[in-house]
């Protein structure tokens, strides 16, 4: 399901999600395969084709976190781990705009990533190795100015409240397009969009669907769901897991099938939401 029908009748607003052409690649024989194919940063997009159920890897020069548009929430996996990126789609789509960013005082990379269904006769997909242009300055070398607006952006995340965290996360699910934030600091991060029992009861279907990180603080937005006939009323002490903040945008749910039976609850933490539910 898309994410825009999620909390009708309120329209989801994707964080990404700009589509390009993709870039074609030579076709490679097995044992080229294994030759990650490398590509210089330059500030144009790098094509990241995928092919259904086999995981490719992309590798930086220092640590990342990968901004997912939520569009691509429940088609691509994706996971970071010490600069390297392991991208596995679980269905085709097409190219979509991702941004990643260095998580030292490295650049923003923009990548359109697109996947294919895989054939008999198609290879497997090498390594993906970004390199640095050699006149790009390492991050010691970095100018003045840029260490200070670096140094304000960590601290206006790290700054963030909970009620702030919260007031950003709803504005990205609920408000119109020309009022959504651009919060410096703030990084979208993926999450797992299968349902978790994360309402005492059993009553409620609790789905994941976005989450951000600001500093040590993590917001993830849960899309909440009434399952019975009878209308409920939610208390944040019947939520497992270790919360900082529990906040809900209805309190109130209507009975199964109304059309105000779903809304969302946002949830700050000081860790991931799969760590700390």
């Amino acid at each position: 399901m898309n994410p825009r029908d999620f909390f009708t009748p309120f329209r989801w607003i994707a964080l990404l999600g700009l589509c390009f052409p993709l870039l074609s690649f030579a076709q490679v024989d097995d044992a080229a395969s294994n030759v990650p194919e490398r590509v210089v940063w330059n500030k144009a997009p790098i094509a990241i084709p995928l092919v259904v159920g086999e995981e490719r890897l992309v590798h930086f020069p220092d640590s990342v976190s990968i901004g997912l548009p939520q569009s691509l929430t429940p088609l691509l996996r994706s996971q970071s781990i010490n600069g390297t990126l392991y991208l596995l789609a679980r269905q085709a789509f097409e190219p979509t705009r991702v941004m990643v960013r260095s998580e030292t005082d490295g650049p923003i990379y923009v990548l359109d990533i697109s996947a294919a269904p895989g054939g008999v006769d198609s290879g497997s997909l090498p390594d993906v190795q970004v390199l640095l242009q050699a006149s790009q300055k390492p991050p010691q070398e970095l100018s003045e100015d840029a260490g200070a607006d670096q140094s304000t952006s960590d601290k206006q995340s790290q700054s963030l409240g909970y009620a702030a965290l919260t007031r950003y996360a709803a504005q990205q699910l609920y408000a119109p397009t020309r009022l959504i934030p651009q919060q410096p600091g703030v990084v979208a991060i993926p999450v797992n969009p299968e349902p978790v029992d994360l309402v005492v009861g059993g009553k409620i279907e609790a789905v994941p669907v976005a989450a951000w990180k600001a500093g040590l603080r993590y917001v993830t937005a849960v899309k909440l769901i009434n399952r019975t006939q009878s209308p409920v009323v939610l208390d944040p002490r019947e939520l497992r897991g270790s919360w900082l903040a529990a906040t809900f945008q209805h309190n109130r749910l209507l009975p199964a099938g109304s059309e105000a039976d779903t809304t969302a609850v946002y949830l700050v933490s000081d860790r991931r939401f799969d760590a700390a539910f």
